[in-house]
């Protein structure tokens, strides 16, 4: 009988190296690295941050899908959603013959069109429950590259629903990874699970705990957060905090002891291990990145550039770090973002959803730090800073001998 579930890779790195170098390398960012991560460039300095792009898990997502095109080239392929949130490598995806399922008006995925015979890979963010069983029920090939951080959270929340506390997630209850980490609860009879954003959200829910708050605002606020039936009287009683993967460490951190210092107020600090566990599931890449941002704010720089996806979690919260610190603050998607002939850039504004285009952005500044988010190649990191160079009039090339 045909094995139908893969997710430890196809032994084919050999066969796609070549391809992955042609589609991502970066002889640029090979320069930086070369030079202590600085590169000078006609009046501007380059300087990179030492943990950016493509995390292990990225990586591995990835090469998984150029595997699998390799080892079934016969057959169809399709993609849950997209692998990563990049625009670029989603479209090199496509343009191996990968097919992106589209989630329908009522957040359902489409299989319609699957069938037996065909091949279907699950992206870095994992999938829900019922996607994996509605898959597993059509018969086709499943090629699983979710992320091991993001399976360390499933076997977090799931732990917590086994032994009755609901799983509070710090995340975006529309992002495709906390809806599959969402769904792991469900596996266990009263598995219940609550969605919070941010600072705001928790203090809600803690002055609940404490005995303020109504069910009634809570129930407006989290109408689309919280698993089917909650009762917040009932639920909130023992609760275990995780995290979205790629959300800001010290922000989700912060919530976990704000909501252990209510429960301890509510209970008592020697009941309060009934009531309250927390998580040690924070992402090393996504901690090591936002580290990274902190060391190179400590040297002058005069404005940020953030490369990755505007739908990408892990870089939003990186532009919104530099921007915290008071640095000017450019997220921009791709590489053709900066307008060699205008001089302009188009970006996403901090905390918005909608892109902007800002004239002279770079003026006279010359020290420019570059980031990029964990699902971002480098080779789009190189063409960003080889526009910026020609914004300014430098010659790149020259500085790279």
């Amino acid at each position: 009988m045909e094995n139908t579930y893969f997710r430890k890779g196809f032994g084919l790195k050999s066969e796609i190296a070549g391809r992955l170098t042609a589609d991502y390398h970066s002889s640029v960012v090979e320069a930086l690295r070369a030079n202590d991560y600085q590169l000078t460039v006609g009046r501007l300095t380059f300087r990179l941050a030492r943990e950016f792009g493509f995390c292990y898990g990225v990586d591995r997502a990835v090469e998984y899908a150029y595997e699998t095109r390799t080892k079934f080239p016969g057959r169809r392929l399709f993609l849950v959603g997209e692998i990563i949130h990049n625009p670029h490598v989603n479209q090199k995806l496509r343009d191996m013959g990968i097919t992106l399922l589209a989630q329908r008006q009522d957040g359902e995925f489409d299989f319609s069109n699957v069938t037996p015979d065909d091949v279907v890979i699950m992206p870095a963010f994992g999938v829900t429950i019922r996607d994996f069983q509605r898959l597993r029920g059509i018969g086709c090939i499943l090629v699983d590259t979710t992320c091991g951080s993001v399976l360390n959270v499933w076997k977090r929340v799931e732990s917590y629903a086994r032994d009755g506390f609901t799983a509070v997630i710090h995340g975006k209850h529309y992002h495709e990874e906390t809806k599959a980490t969402a769904s792991q609860v469900m596996k266990h009879p009263g598995g219940r699970y609550l969605v919070v954003f941010d600072m705001d959200e928790a203090r809600m829910i803690c002055d609940f705990i404490e005995g303020s708050g109504s069910h009634t605002a809570l129930e407006e606020r989290f109408s689309h957060a919280v698993s089917p039936g909650f009762d917040f009287e009932r639920d909130l009683m023992r609760v275990g905090l995780a995290n979205q993967t790629t959300m800001l460490s010290g922000e989700s951190l912060a919530i976990a002891e704000e909501v252990r210092k209510s429960v301890v107020r509510r209970h008592g600090a020697e009941a309060a291990p009934l009531h309250f566990r927390s998580f040690d599931t924070i992402c090393s890449a996504t901690q090591e990145r936002q580290d990274a941002i902190l060391t190179l704010l400590q040297e002058p720089l005069h404005v940020m550039v953030v490369v990755g996806g505007y739908n990408s979690s892990n870089t939003c919260h990186l532009a919104a770090l530099v921007h915290q610190h008071g640095v000017p603050a450019y997220h921009i998607e791709d590489a053709n973002a900066v307008d060699v002939g205008t001089g302009t850039i188009r970006h996403q504004p901090i905390g918005t959803k909608t892109e902007t285009i800002t004239p002279g952005w770079l003026g006279s500044s010359t020290i420019i730090g570059i980031t990029a988010g964990a699902s971002t190649p480098n080779n789009k990191v190189g063409e960003t800073i080889a526009r910026i160079s020609a914004v300014a009039g430098a010659d790149l090339e020259r500085a790279l001998g």
